[in-house]
């Protein structure tokens, strides 16, 4: 282990340093997804990348093969670690464990349930608030409020019963992060090894991915989707991974236990869809350039769905807007099947014009 001096721990520049081999995100060839037309005039415009993959195999690339961090969307290769030790948890709990959700009560519920009272101290999320609270709720910071507690209790759970020790288990250094290295390794092969190691949000170590590789470990888990209960238990309490309205939890609900989806941060959503056409597992990851954006990127995740024969709704309305999708999000074979696809529902009200041509 290499210590930093500290001269090399802040930017020198407030225009960004330029790293060998890590291109910018104004380096990247972005693409638009979705637009927001008023009246048919384009007034914002969502840029990104999609990537999709079965088996080993790109089957379509747009907004180019970015590099970006893996961040939540990875918890279910973490917790692949701990298959075995978790395999007696209940449902709630294998669910939880793999969740960044909303720090409801039944949230909350879950994640403690993993750890003994007497345990609860040794948990390291940052104190935080409920992701979505309704109405005017006032709360003092807790970690088990951090979307996730769940994670981090199942990975001391696991520590536990592996007789690792769980002090410093969000560090690098620990041997839980060597072993999710070895679990990723697996769907990317023996010699790959990510440019750049962060702290997460949560304070676990998250890699630098880019979102074919992203797609290439989802396909992974579409294929390999009976090798352990991951999947099983994200089908069988959804409510659990995300919340209340919350994308990934819809897309699991919607699909009918042949699409298991994850959020991460910031702007990504991975898919893994078990899909006749595609016998080695379909993985497809959405990237939002621009950051966390669950209405975006939930237009963008229904064409995709789509276009594959699943039916998830459209987002709640815009505010005299509509959203329009661009083509390349699917591959081109799937394009006209793309176009069927409504971006609004009929029973929204046309606020974007008037009913009338105004005389100008």
């Amino acid at each position: 282990m290499t210590v930093l001096d500290p001269s090399d721990l802040y930017p020198k520049s407030s225009l960004g340093d330029q790293m060998e081999g890590i291109p910018s995100g104004r380096e990247v060839e972005w693409e638009p997804l979705v637009d927001y037309r008023r009246n048919g005039v384009s007034e914002n415009t969502i840029h990104g990348a999609v990537s999709w993959y079965s088996g080993e195999q790109c089957i379509h690339s747009f907004g180019g093969n970015v590099l970006c961090y893996g961040r939540s969307m990875m918890k279910l290769f973490y917790i692949k670690v701990f298959r075995e030790e978790l395999a007696s948890c209940n449902w709630k709990q294998k669910a939880i464990s793999v969740a960044s959700h909303n720090g409801t009560a039944q949230h909350v519920e879950a994640a403690q349930s993993l750890l003994s009272e007497g345990e609860w101290g040794l948990m390291q999320t940052p104190l935080d608030l409920p992701l979505v609270q309704f109405g005017r709720q006032v709360r003092r910071p807790r970690r088990w409020y951090n979307n996730s507690s769940g994670h981090h209790a199942a990975i001391l759970n696991g520590c536990r019963q592996k007789g690792w020790n769980r002090s410093g288990y969000t560090l690098p250094s620990h041997p839980v992060f060597a072993a999710y290295l070895h679990e990723v390794r697996g769907y990317l092969g023996t010699d790959w090894k990510p440019l750049r190691v962060a702290r997460d949000g949560d304070g676990l170590p998250t890699v630098s991915m880019t979102v074919n590789e992203l797609a290439q470990c989802y396909a992974g888990l579409a294929r390999n989707r009976d090798e352990d209960w991951i999947w099983e238990s994200m089908v069988r309490e959804p409510d659990l991974v995300g919340g209340y309205n919350r994308l990934d939890t819809t897309i699991i609900k919607s699909c009918q236990g042949k699409v298991i989806a994850k959020e991460g941060a910031d702007g990504l959503l991975g898919l893994a869809i078990d899909h006749p056409d595609y016998s080695q597992g379909l993985g497809i990851v959405i990237k939002i350039a621009h950051g966390w954006n669950p209405q975006a990127t939930w237009y963008v995740a229904r064409g995709i769905l789509g276009v594959l024969g699943f039916d998830l709704r459209n987002p709640y309305p815009l505010q005299r807007q509509k959203a329009f999708l661009v083509g390349g999000i699917v591959p081109p074979d799937r394009l006209d099947a793309l176009t069927k696809i409504p971006t609004w529902d009929e029973w929204d009200p046309d606020r974007d014009r008037w009913y009338f041509e105004p005389k100008l």
